[in-house]
This record gives C-alpha cells, structure tokens and sequence, in this order.
C-alpha cells in the first residue's frame, strides 16, 4: 500500500436541520480535503443521509457540497464505496452513474496488505433489535420500495422527514458503552469469529466509537458518528485505528 484507506458512517445529513446539517456537511468536506492527498480507498459506512430515496426523475436535494468533493475525489482516481445504511437503504444507482461509488447492500468482505476486514454498517446484526430487523425486511423489500416511489416526491418525502425527525440524530442522543459482553456488534462479531477468521471487523452504526480487542490478532472497531464525535477509521497498512478530525 503506498496510500491510507479511510472509514466513516454516520454523518445523518439533513438532520436534526437545515442550518445544523450545513455545518455539519462543510465540516465533512474540510476533513475529506484534509485526507485527499493520502487516500487510496473510502469507504462511506452508511447512514451518510438521514434520509435518501431515489425517485425515477428525483432524488433529495441539497448536500451538494459533499457530492461535488466526492465526485472530484473519485475523478482522481480515489476507490469510493458507499454502505447502505438504516436511514439511507434506498439508495439504487444514482451516486453510482454520477460519481462512480460502488454501492454496498450489506456486508463486505476484503483483503488489504494481508489484513482481512468485516465490514457492515451494523444494522440489524446481532442478538434482539426484532422489531427493527422485522421493518429492515420491509423497507428493504423490492415490491415495497417501488409502491413507496410511487407516492408523488412532496408527499413522500415528507413522510420519509417526519419519521426521520424521532431518530437518534434528531434527539441529539449520545451513547455509551454497555459492557462488551452487551455491545451487540462486537458480540456478533465474536460469532463471526468463531467461523472465519478477521483481523477487523468494522462498523458504523452504533453512534460511539469504539476499539475492542476480541483476540490477540482480531480486533473490533466502531467508527462512531459525525454529530458529536468527528470520529473515522485510517488503516496505513499495518494498523486500523481510530482518529477524531477538529477534536
């Protein structure tokens, strides 16, 4: 590897507003410049919007700034993957012919420099959460998201708003560590383990970043979130940690 590879989730743009998302997305883009001359690969691990659906003719607007930063990064040649999230699952084809991220449903599976990754953005893994993994199916459904587009965009959208508007990013929720044995990713994590064998496994998701040794060569790491911590993943090759960006 001559350059570093860079994982960040959960930026909830649109959310909890317009005036707050702006900061938040000129702050995302000041960090995408900052990183630009030493990234090889990005991956965007989910949950990037806090709300997204793509229409035939119409797609949500605004957050220009970041789709124009990311455009010029792809042009330059940079690998962009784009993990679809739990606020942002309708995402289909637009970003792809646009930009030229590759779109990722679920998990992703890649070797780097002999270091094997896990990656998800977490939703619906591990123990509990039914009520959410029955709606996952759901919202996930083909048939159900071609009735959903259906709906004329005004209306749609502000449905698709309002229920955004009761998220965690909305009520400004921060969380904190349960105790490893109750952190559902890293405990899925561990299942995963068990099976094949990952020297990180990484997600986005659970909105705290987190570094968790699972074994001596597998650790766990939780990206975190953009509303309270600026907090990304950089792999150099050799190690995967956590670093804070205007922390």
């Amino acid at each position: 590897m001559t350059k570093n590879i860079y994982f960040a989730s959960d930026f909830h743009l649109g959310s909890p507003n317009h005036a707050e998302s702006r900061r938040r997305e000129d702050r995302i883009v000041r960090w995408l410049n900052f990183i630009q001359p030493t990234c090889g690969e990005l991956f965007l691990m989910g949950d990037v919007f806090d709300f997204w659906f793509e229409y035939k003719y119409v797609v949500p607007k605004g957050f220009v700034r970041l789709q124009g930063k990311l455009a010029e990064m792809a042009d330059s040649g940079i690998k962009i993957y784009f993990f679809k999230g739990n606020h942002d699952m309708w995402v289909k084809d637009y970003f792809t012919q646009e930009i030229g991220m590759e779109i990722i449903s679920d998990e992703l599976l890649i070797e780097r420099n002999g270091k094997k990754f896990f990656l998800h953005h977490g939703d619906g893994l591990g123990p509990g959460d039914r009520k959410y993994k029955f709606l996952r199916k759901i919202f996930r459904n083909p048939i159900c998201q071609w009735l959903f587009g259906m709906v004329p965009p005004r209306i749609g959208m502000g449905i698709a708003n309002g229920w955004s508007a009761h998220s965690r990013a909305a009520s400004k929720t921060e969380e904190v560590f349960v105790g490893e044995d109750k952190e559902w990713l890293a405990v899925y994590a561990k299942e995963q383990l068990s099976k094949q064998h990952f020297d990180y496994f990484v997600f986005g998701h659970r909105h705290l970043p987190l570094t968790i040794k699972l074994s001596e060569s597998s650790t766990y790491i939780n990206i975190g979130e953009w509303l309270n911590y600026n907090s990304y993943g950089v792999f150099d090759g050799e190690t995967l940690k956590l670093a804070y960006f205007e922390k």
